[in-house]
Formats: C-alpha cells, sequence, structure tokens
C-alpha cells in the first residue's frame, strides 16, 4: 500500500515559510487554532516543525508581549532541530505508522526534500476503523449465513 491514501496535499496544509516571524507563526497557529506547524523554505524544502512552546519560549526570551520584538526574530531560528521529521513519500506504511503513533502528523517530502504534504493521526485512524467496520459487518453476514 502507498502512504499517498493518507495525504493531506501541501495546497491544503497551513505552514510557515521559515523566514516569518515569530509574530506571523503566533497569528497563524491561533487563527487555525494548532499546537504545531510545519515551516518550509523559501524553495519549498522542509525546514521542521515548530510548536506552540517554541513560539512561547522565545517570546519570554524576546520581549515578552511586545508583539513587535516578535517581528525581529525569524521561525527558522526557534525551530529545535530534529524534532518532527519528515518522511520519504517511499516510505513503508509500516514506518508511517510508527510515526503517526508517536506525532499529530507527519510530514512527507519527495526525494530532494520538498514538502508535499502531510499525513494526519486522524487520516490513520479512520482508515483503520473503516478496515475494522468492514470486517465486522463482512463476519455478521458469515455469521447469518452460518
Amino acid at each position: 500500500m502507498n502512504i499517498m491514501r493518507f495525504l493531506t496535499p501541501k495546497s491544503n496544509v497551513a505552514y510557515l515559510d521559515s523566514l516569518a516571524t515569530v509574530r506571523n507563526g503566533f497569528e497563524k497557529m491561533t487563527f487555525h487554532k494548532y499546537r504545531a506547524i510545519p515551516v518550509i523554505s523559501s524553495d519549498g524544502v522542509y525546514v521542521g516543525t515548530v510548536t506552540e512552546g517554541d513560539l512561547l519560549r522565545s517570546m519570554l526570551q524576546n520581549g515578552g508581549s511586545d508583539m513587535r520584538e516578535h517581528e525581529k526574530v525569524c521561525i527558522k531560528d526557534v525551530i529545535r532541530e530534529g524534532w518532527n521529521p519528515a518522511v520519504n513519500v517511499m516510505c513503508t506504511v509500516d514506518q508511517l505508522f510508527n510515526r503517526v503513533a508517536e506525532q499529530n502528523f507527519v510530514p512527507v517530502v519527495d526525494d530532494r526534500g520538498v514538502f508535499i504534504g502531510i499525513v494526519t493521526r486522524k487520516a490513520v485512524l479512520t482508515y483503520l476503523t473503516d478496515i475494522y467496520e468492514k470486517t465486522k459487518k463482512d463476519k455478521d453476514v458469515d455469521d447469518e449465513k452460518a
């Protein structure tokens, strides 16, 4: 099975440019009610994921509640390196499921590291629930025939 079945494409994903400011990040995350959001470079390469906690730590270190101070700090400077790494689009479903168990969403990149979308835990759980329901329904039909 191909992981593309679970993919939410980049065009349907909110993300931040790595040169966006902490203020931009905070506003976008607040608007979408996200706790974490992917960050990509201007050439489309996945840089990492920034979290609410990353932004709050930056805000505390750089001026507290003065939003003008947060226009001076770039998102790329507050991302924790190695957190929420992406998977390659050619990864196995087993690899994907292992990552989804640890993260709410998994960024997906192509062979050049270009961000192509995300796989959410919800998409995987919905798929597994559908399989379970179909199996249960098939079993009930078999039981009725017996």
